[in-house]
């Protein structure tokens, strides 16, 4: 008797645990379910639809200025929010050709270059000293470079100035970039990421005697490449924005940069009227560079973001 009924609960449970495994192959949600991923359906809708408005407000100017420059005078003056230019034409990007802009394009080209140059090597060369090398005051030094990270750029303004016009170099090119080829945050970004990489691999080369500089160049550098691109892309932009450092260092209009000359732009530079055409496709001409370069080294630039995440 026993025996009968013990077998007839090894059926019972047998066909409970299969019911029970085809519900959960078949997937059947439980009511409590249904609400749970429809509560999670709605908030993720929500979030998505909060993002794609907060990003047509951020793109929303820049599209304007695009559409802007495809538009005649009076049609941006009658219709200055219009996505539609009526009618389509290029006639302010071909006026820039009348005025200096291309020379305030050729100087900004040249400074960004010798700038990021500058930044890149001077700001490794700072930053390995400070990472690596033991010496007096090094920690007073650092401190002093977070300090300069801590006060607003504008604040520097006017004693550059006087440097610049203590030193004999205002209105020259070397103002332009002289002032400009180092800066604190590069210090500090390069400064932390060198120390990330194990002091291992720097004494196993001064083993095979090799130098403080030869360490540098040829062993921890190219270790660094996750950050000398992010300070690349960095300085670049940097210095092809920069407006407060180039009103300082020249009033000649030869040595305009794209940022001081389109800046005259805005206060009446191109004589009676708004002329919004022109000074949009001005604005546009000068973003394409920056965005060039971000797209072109985006992929390492989120390398390198992600190389430090991983370290710190």
């Amino acid at each position: 008797m026993s025996d009968s009924l013990g077998a007839q609960d090894a059926r019972i449970t047998a066909a409970e645990g299969s019911a029970l495994t085809k519900v959960e192959t078949t997937g059947a949600p439980t009511s409590d379910g249904q609400l749970l991923g429809r509560s999670s359906g709605t908030k993720k809708a929500l979030f998505y639809t909060l993002l794609v408005m907060f990003a047509l407000m951020y793109i929303f100017p820049f599209i304007i200025q695009l559409v802007t420059s495809f538009k005649t005078q009076s049609d941006a003056t009658d219709n200055p929010l219009s996505l539609i230019p009526h009618p389509v034409t290029t006639d302010a990007i071909s006026r820039l050709a009348d005025t200096k802009f291309p020379l305030w394009f050729f100087n900004s080209f040249w400074v960004a270059i010798i700038v990021t140059l500058g930044r890149v090597f001077f700001n490794s060369l700072a930053g390995y000293a400070l990472a690596r090398l033991k010496f007096k005051g090094r920690d007073a030094l650092f401190t002093a470079v977070l300090a300069v990270m801590a006060v607003p750029g504008i604040v520097l303004l006017l004693p550059k100035f006087l440097a610049l016009k203590y030193y004999g170099i205002y209105n020259t090119p070397t103002a332009l970039f002289l002032p400009l080829v180092c800066d604190a945050a590069g210090v500090f970004i390069m400064k932390q990421f060198f120390e990330s990489i194990p002091p291992s691999v720097e004494e196993a080369a001064r083993i095979d005697g090799a130098g403080t500089f030869r360490t540098f160049w040829s062993i921890v550098l190219p270790m660094a490449k996750p950050a000398l691109i992010t300070l690349t892309i960095l300085s670049f932009q940097g210095s092809w924005n920069e407006l407060g450092h180039f009103i300082i260092a020249t009033n000649k209009d030869s040595l305009y940069t794209l940022t001081r000359g389109i800046a005259g732009f805005t206060t009446g530079g191109l004589g009676s009227g708004t002329q919004y055409p022109i000074k949009m496709a001005a604005a546009l001409i000068m973003t394409v560079p920056t965005a060039l370069v971000f797209i072109l080294f985006q992929r390492f630039f989120t390398q390198g973001a992600n190389a430090g995440a991983d370290k710190g």
